[in-house]
C-alpha cells in the first residue's frame, strides 16, 4: 500500500530543490560576460549547458505537482490508459509515472 503523504511531502521536498537549483542556475545566466573573446565562448557554452540543466529541473517539477495533484484527486499510482493500478516497482523507479509499463510498451 503506497504512503501517499509520505510521497507528498518527498514530492515537495524535491520540487523545493529544483527550485533553489533552478534559481542559483538562473542567477549564473544573468552574470556579465567576460570581456574576453575566448573566455567568452566557453562561458557560452556553459550557459548553454545550465540552460538545459534548468530546463530539465523545471520539466521534472512539472511532473511531480501533476504527481501531488493525482495524488490529491485519489488517482495517484492509476494508469491514465487503463485504469489499472501502476506496480509499486515502476513508481519506486519513476515516482510521477502516469502509466503502467503495459501502456508504456503499447
Amino acid at each position: 500500500m503506497l504512503d501517499t503523504k509520505k510521497l507528498r511531502a518527498q514530492f515537495e521536498a524535491r520540487i523545493a530543490e529544483l527550485l533553489e537549483s533552478a534559481k542559483e542556475i538562473d542567477a549564473e545566466l544573468r552574470e556579465k560576460p567576460s570581456p574576453d573573446f575566448e573566455e567568452n565562448a566557453v562561458e557560452m557554452e556553459d550557459d548553454e549547458v545550465l540552460e538545459s540543466l534548468g530546463n530539465v529541473a523545471l520539466e521534472e517539477i512539472d511532473k511531480l505537482r501533476v504527481a501531488i495533484q493525482r495524488i490529491d484527486n485519489g488517482i495517484y499510482g492509476t494508469c491514465v490508459e487503463c485504469n489499472e493500478p501502476i506496480s509499486e516497482a515502476r513508481l519506486a523507479a519513476v515516482p510521477h509515472a502516469t502509466k503502467c509499463m503495459e501502456c508504456v510498451k503499447d
